[in-house]
């Protein structure tokens, strides 16, 4: 099973490293047209994606599909034209393809989009009128009062597969609710006639400056949202007045996401640690000469999360005759093979011995993004780390975990007792955060700031830039209005005395209600029903 399928054939191997010197012909692409044996075309070089095809976050039929023909056409508008070089090993890269021998039958097409399928009218009892589908209306921007509201807006707006990726979490998606619930179980405990005219919810971390409490997260493929992407968010920030973090899987390449900013804007960068550590020193030298302020490296993904809302929407798309067909011939990776290819780009070895690694490969301050319990927090301070990041990724990894706010109180707890000042160990949380309140409450409980993900996702795909732009002033708004009922005129004067989290870690409290659990269980009745 380990072996690779190049094995196999190796007179293959030996032909594409002979043909790499000349240019290669597309009718020779074309033979490597099955998914045991995947050859694509994209931006005039061709990739072998046999084995990269079983985890193509995409789906694999996406790249099968396509096999031996030329797939730009699908691929623009979903990721940078440099991923290749991010995620594949050169050995993948078997040449550049003679344009002039590119016919028409060699490109691929791409199929109409899908969006969610149209609301049915709710029919009156009484009259047989057929209820008719009907079509969905964006209402105007100056409509959305919350957050929540983009949401609903951009699952309407937004193409099935994309939205089915970003919505998704892991398992049965407790840990996705519970981010946000979480700080509905911290109580405020406001303070009384304090002079609150004037509101200033400004503030620094890691040397930026931001309007509130509040950065723009890293998240992956923003194209899927919005034809702008992380050129789009990188205005908005700069717009909003809050830095973003660039993720490594953007859609954009990170030339143009640097190309997009304003002259003095500030900029964080996500990492994902390669296997190929030559590759990962490389980026985060292009990151570093264009001044990006700090490097969150994620370390909460060594395998990615199952997420069902995602899997089920690409098998419903694959048609499911293919994917019988592949379970009755046992060709449906339900092994480690999955986890293991996915292994080619983020590395699953990487461990606390590499920190000193990471810490020589650049002069940026360098955090751990995906921290979730106080000896984790307490070994990168002793690491000499600047910070860290409490996060479960979106709740998108390892279901029934805390969420970052939960493990918040713990963090500080095992920091204070070790001696760290918060000036030389920035603590962040992300997931879940909606309101203004719940910013409050993290800064209440010793974070420098939040992160938010799916809300800029989500306000772009509904009405791109000044979406985003929108939801930030609306959750400045709430900000301030908690700060002035809470009696805290700035940001300094947010403390842990105005909240109580007797009830945070308890969750005796309702949890979010299984809703597969619920759709299936059929009751036990009693004798009289039966």
């Amino acid at each position: 099973g380990a072996e690779s399928p190049h094995s196999l054939l190796p007179d293959r191997r030996v032909h594409s490293v002979s043909m790499t010197a000349a240019m290669l012909s597309m009718n020779e692409v074309a033979k490597h047209n099955t998914k045991d044996d995947c050859w694509v075309v994209l931006y005039g070089k061709a990739y072998d994606l046999t084995k990269f095809g079983k985890v193509h976050p995409g789906g694999a039929h996406l790249i099968y599909d396509n096999a031996g023909k030329d797939a730009t056409a699908l691929f623009d508008p979903i990721h940078p034209k440099d991923i290749m070089e991010k995620l594949l090993k050169p050995s993948l890269t078997m040449g550049t393809v003679d344009p002039a021998s590119i016919k028409d039958e060699h490109i691929a097409k791409a199929p109409a989009p899908k969006h969610a399928a149209p609301k049915k009218r709710p029919q009156a009892a009484d009259t047989a009128q057929v209820a008719e589908a009907e079509e969905f209306v964006k209402p105007p921007l100056a409509a959305m009062l919350n957050t929540f509201d983009f949401e609903s807006v951009a699952r309407e707006t937004m193409e099935s597969q994309a939205w089915g990726y970003y919505s998704s979490g892991g398992d049965d998606e407790i840990t996705l609710r519970d981010n946000h619930l979480a700080f509905q179980r911290i109580t405020m405990r406001p303070r009384i006639l304090v002079n609150v005219r004037e509101i200033d919810m400004a503030t620094t971390f890691l040397g930026a400056s931001a309007s509130l409490p509040l950065y723009f997260t890293a998240t992956a493929l923003a194209k899927l949202a919005h034809k702008d992407g992380e050129v789009g968010i990188v205005r908005a920030a700069k717009k909003a007045g809050v830095p973003y973090m660039l993720p490594t899987l953007s859609s954009y390449t990170l030339e143009e996401m640097l190309a997009a900013r304003a002259p003095g804007q500030e900029l964080f960068a996500q990492l994902y640690v390669n296997p190929e550590r030559s590759r990962t020193a490389e980026y985060v030298k292009k990151l570093e000469a264009a001044g990006v302020k700090a490097l969150f490296v994620t370390v909460d993904a060594p395998q990615l999360g199952r997420r069902e809302k995602d899997m089920r929407n690409k098998f419903t798309q694959q048609g499911s005759d293919v994917q019988a067909e592949d379970e009755e011939e046992g060709e449906v990776d339900r092994t480690q093979g999955a986890a293991r290819a996915i292994s080619s780009y983020i590395d699953p070895g990487l461990c606390w011995d590499d920190v000193p690694w990471l810490k020589s490969i650049t002069s940026m301050k360098v955090l751990l993004k995906g921290v979730q319990c106080g000896e984790d927090a307490l070994q990168a301070y002793k690491a000499g780390l600047a910070g860290c990041v409490l996060s479960n990724h979106g709740g998108r990894q390892l279901d029934t975990c805390r969420s970052g706010i939960e493990v918040l109180p713990e963090v500080m707890e095992a920091l204070r007792e070790a001696g760290a000042k918060r000036e030389d160990f920035s603590v962040f949380v992300d997931g879940g955060v909606r309101r203004g309140a719940d910013i409050f409450k993290a800064v209440a409980l010793g974070a420098a700031a939040v992160g938010v993900g799916r809300p800029v996702l989500y306000s772009l795909a509904s009405y791109g830039e000044k979406g985003i732009v929108r939801m930030v002033h609306m959750l400045q708004d709430e900000l301030q209005m908690v700060m002035r009922l809470s009696g805290t005129p700035n940001v300094a004067s947010i403390t842990e005395k105005h909240v109580i989290t007797k009830n945070l870690a308890d969750h005796i409290v309702p949890l979010p209600s299984d809703n597969l659990l619920k759709g299936t269980y059929m009751p036990l009745q009693p004798a009289a029903r039966m």
